[in-house]
């Protein structure tokens, strides 16, 4: 898995100016034979990456820009935009080899009870979905409850959730072995409250679809 936001790749161009595609002419080539530094962008987020070498320093802090590097006695040239044909082009192949964000899920449940309410169990189609539209092998299924009741009550109950969550989905197609199902009772709460404390958005199963 990769958990980093952003995507660094150095590539070096040998044959660039070789390549038989058209590129439109108000776009910017790097330069043959250099190192190219580009910084993508990850889910939407970007950072920033720097370039430097003992003849000059330049920082990429936009998604889609580069920064091509020559030789050691050569600055870094200035960031500048790379088109996204040149990006499939060049980093096609690695891009598709990054495994696709997870996706989650956040079901909420009654009062002690395993019955999720109305607006969570219209969700769980869209679950199926995201499962066989991922071809998922790595399902995380968490029960949880609020601060009311004792903690092995509370244990127990966010277990049941958790499994009767999982059972629907077997039910539906899912391989058993792909799924992980774990019980946090009253721990990790999703709005931290005082014990004994009756809040709804903390009576939850989360499904994280990898």
């Amino acid at each position: 898995m990769i958990k980093s936001l952003m995507i660094l790749l150095s590539i070096l161009f040998v044959a660039l100016a070789s390549c038989t595609k058209e590129v439109k002419q108000e776009e910017v080539k790097p330069a043959k034979n250099a190192a190219i530094f580009t910084l993508l962008s990850d889910d939407g987020k970007v950072g920033s990456i720097e370039v430097s070498n003992s003849n000059g320093v330049q920082q990429i802090d936009k998604a889609d820009h580069f920064s091509g590097v020559i030789d050691v006695n050569t600055a870094p040239s200035q960031p500048q935009q790379m088109q996204q044909q040149q990006i499939q082009e060049i980093f096609g192949k690695a891009l598709g080899a990054i495994p696709p964000q997870p996706e989650k899920f956040m079901l909420h449940f009654k009062r002690d009870s395993v019955e999720s309410t109305r607006e969570s169990a219209a969700l769980l189609p869209e679950v199926l979905e995201s499962i066989r539209r991922l071809q998922s092998v790595d399902i995380s299924v968490i029960g949880h409850t609020d601060t009311s009741g004792s903690k092995e009550h509370n244990y127990k109950l966010s277990l049941k959730r958790a499994q009767s969550v999982s059972k629907y989905l077997i039910e539906h197609g899912v391989e058993p072995g792909n799924l992980e199902i774990e019980s946090h009772g009253k721990d990790n709460p999703l709005i931290p409250t005082a014990d004994n404390v009756d809040e709804p958005r903390n009576r939850r199963v989360e499904i994280t679809i990898r």
